[in-house]
């Protein structure tokens, strides 16, 4: 009788897991354009840093370029939202013209109060919005052909009310929206060095003997935001390992925080060092927590995303097209009408010709930060960034004596790469 015995195999290796930079190679591919706007924002302010001698960076400019760019923000930020759905809005510069018109009527020749005024701007448009949504969402006239009658109509309504004349000025109130900044609170305070810290970095250069004085209400909102910031990306963490998804390495995540962390504490410090917190970013930064809230977690968020990847499927899936697109164009109405307000609040006039191109730069600056034609794509803080840019890029053409004929040039240069890179990224992921 003969035996035979089968020689055991050992079992294979695990697979080895993927290396720090492998896990980072990979992120920064998938995620091409959320990351690749923002390393662009920081060459843009580097290179222009460099080229105006630090004059960028100070901290007066960097006030004064959000102070400049606060309506454009506000805008892009709805823009995003309506470009995501699948649609397009070019009345939002003649409804912010508009509704500043009205405004400066209000405040102006009827005396009213401003917080009253500014209150019955924001139910005007989003008025407009919702006799828009109205035509596009539930009698299917494409958005193209209904917001361009809109930006003719409430152009030539601009022009009625204001009788080709400007109105001003507005209540000093009214004018903080755009122009003011955080009241300072509590007492002034500043640590002398025993030494004299010299720092030149080429393109800017900080020469003191004391640490401070800083405006304090603008540090203990940069440490809310900081407390703010780790306690998502820890929450965010747990979750995706709840649900057991791919994390990044921890050594990797932490730094990542320690690079959110420094950043958010080098552009606190800088606009405490100077008058404070302008009022626009708090309201800017306020409407990014609310907007960025519901189109991540927020029902209605999700189906918007869902309309502009797939409007048929999100139909079949039961998703209420037509007023998820109704909300959309009314919350675009809305921050067309703050935005007029904010721009007639810091040219202190309600004029006929404000709100012109408005519209061209809310979308460059959503499809510059990520949003795609074809819709489902991007996100709140990207149309942020994509802004951001355009305001650098304006603000450092400027103080380099940059004409605007070049300006434009450039810009759209800077658009039409923003969008091959969305063109291209898709090309290589459908391959």
């Amino acid at each position: 009788m003969t035996t035979t015995t089968t020689p055991t195999e050992s079992p294979a290796a695990p697979p080895a897991e993927p290396g720090a930079g492998a896990v980072l190679l990979h992120g920064l591919r998938t995620n091409v354009r959320q990351y690749g706007m923002l390393f662009a924002l920081a060459l843009i302010v580097l290179l222009f840093g460099f080229w105006t001698d630090g004059a960028l960076l100070r901290p007066g400019n960097i006030s004064n370029l959000l102070q400049q760019n606060g309506y454009i923000l506000i805008l892009a930020m709805g823009m995003m939202i309506v470009i995501i759905a699948g649609h397009i809005d070019l009345s939002v510069g003649s409804v912010a013209a508009f509704v500043g018109a009205i405004s400066a009527v209000m405040m102006i020749e009827h005396d009213l109060p401003w917080g009253v005024a500014l209150a019955i701007s924001l139910v005007i448009g989003a008025l407009a919005g919702a006799w828009q949504g109205f035509f596009i969402a539930y009698l299917g006239i494409p958005s193209f052909i209904v917001t361009l009658a809109g930006m003719l109509l409430f152009r030539g309504l601009t022009q009625i009310t204001l009788e080709g004349q400007s109105l001003s000025p507005f209540p000093g109130g009214f004018q903080n929206l755009a122009k003011g900044v955080v009241p300072e609170a509590g007492p002034a305070w500043s640590i002398p060095l025993p030494f004299t810290l010299h720092l030149d970095l080429g393109f800017i250069e900080l020469r003191t003997d004391a640490i401070g004085p800083y405006h304090n209400p603008t540090l203990l909102i940069g440490i809310a935001v900081v407390a703010l910031l780790i306690v998502r990306e820890v929450r965010d963490r747990r979750r995706q390992r709840a649900y057991e998804l791919e994390v990044l390495p921890r050594n990797i995540w932490l730094l990542k925080c320690v690079a959110m962390v420094a950043a958010v504490a080098a552009f606190t410090l800088t606009l405490a060092s100077w008058h404070g917190m302008p009022v626009i970013m708090l309201i800017v930064c306020g409407l990014l927590l609310v907007l960025g809230h519901v189109m991540r977690n927020a029902v209605v968020g999700r189906h918007v995303y869902a309309l502009g990847g797939n409007k048929a499927a999100a139909k079949l899936s039961g998703v209420k097209d037509k007023r998820v697109t109704f909300l959309v164009f009314v919350n675009m109405g809305v921050l067309a009408a703050l935005a007029g307000c904010v721009f007639a609040a810091r040219l202190n006039s309600g004029t006929p010709q404000a709100g012109l191109n408005f519209e061209l730069e809310a979308i460059a600056a959503a499809f510059i930060g990520g949003a795609s034609m074809s819709g489902g794509v991007g996100t709140v803080l990207g149309a942020i960034i994509g802004g951001l840019v355009l305001g650098v890029l304006n603000n450092g053409m400027n103080l380099v004596g940059i004409g605007t004929d070049w300006q434009q040039v450039i810009k759209g240069l800077v658009l039409l790469a923003a969008v091959g890179v969305d063109v291209w990224n898709k090309r290589r992921a459908g391959s």
